[in-house]
């Protein structure tokens, strides 16, 4: 199957089952190049893993967890300035704190914010191994005090539940981050594998939490 764009008549060459919602998608936005990965991958054809969509309230200052998941929120402190907070909101909104933690997302946003909807592959590697992980952003926050990026589980997914990366500024200029998850195990050989997944899954959080501090230069090398 082949789709073309209507904006320029570039052709892109898809393979036969893939899905052609996808292929819209990536083409309305503009991203020929992701047009291929999206398609061929069957994302659009993935139902949300779990039923609580929201809940780690990304916009909300106070959260409330839902009873019956494995709740988990934490907040660090980054600094404080505008400079700092003009690369943390865009790093958050551009998963920074996945990729900065060893995460590749397909298809790249190359410092683009995501949006609301959009779905992407999450790939872990894992010694000589690549995990592929489906998910779906379903909430975005992005004013001059909180910039935040909410994500849920797919199909597919190892676990199912939600996670959220919110970086917040004070009044006084001072920038934290704060993570919020609700996680539950995923199904069939994923369930065995459980207790394994939140041994990594503790190993993970640590890096979020240390992923946008200045002292990593990881904000300094993307601003470069």
């Amino acid at each position: 199957m082949r789709v073309t764009s209507r904006d320029d008549g570039t052709w892109f060459t898809v393979r036969d089952d893939a899905s052609r919602a996808a292929c819209a998608v990536a083409i309305r936005a503009g991203r020929h190049d992701d047009v291929v990965t999206l398609a061929s991958h069957h994302l659009g054809r993935r139902g949300l893993a779990y039923d609580v969509v929201g809940a780690t309230a990304a916009g909300e200052e106070v959260w409330r967890p839902p009873t019956g998941w494995r709740a988990y929120e934490r907040t660090v402190l980054l600094g404080a300035g505008p400079e700092l907070w003009e690369a943390v909101s865009t790093s958050v909104l551009s998963w920074g704190v996945k990729t900065r933690s060893g995460f590749t997302v397909d298809p790249p946003l190359h410092g683009r914010p995501t949006r609301a909807g959009s779905r992407f592959w999450l790939v872990a590697r894992l010694g000589p191994f690549r995990l592929r992980e489906p998910v779906q952003v379903v909430e975005t926050v992005s004013s001059d005090r909180r910039a935040a990026l909410a994500y849920g589980t797919l199909d597919g997914h190892p676990v199912r539940g939600e996670e959220a990366f919110i970086a917040h500024r004070e009044d006084d200029g001072t920038v934290r981050l704060t993570l919020r998850s609700l996680t539950r195990s995923g199904g069939g050989l994923w369930r065995v594998l459980f207790p394994a997944i939140l041994v990594a899954q503790r190993l993970y959080r640590r890096r979020y939490l240390r992923a946008l501090a200045p002292s990593t230069g990881a904000l300094r090398r993307a601003r470069g």
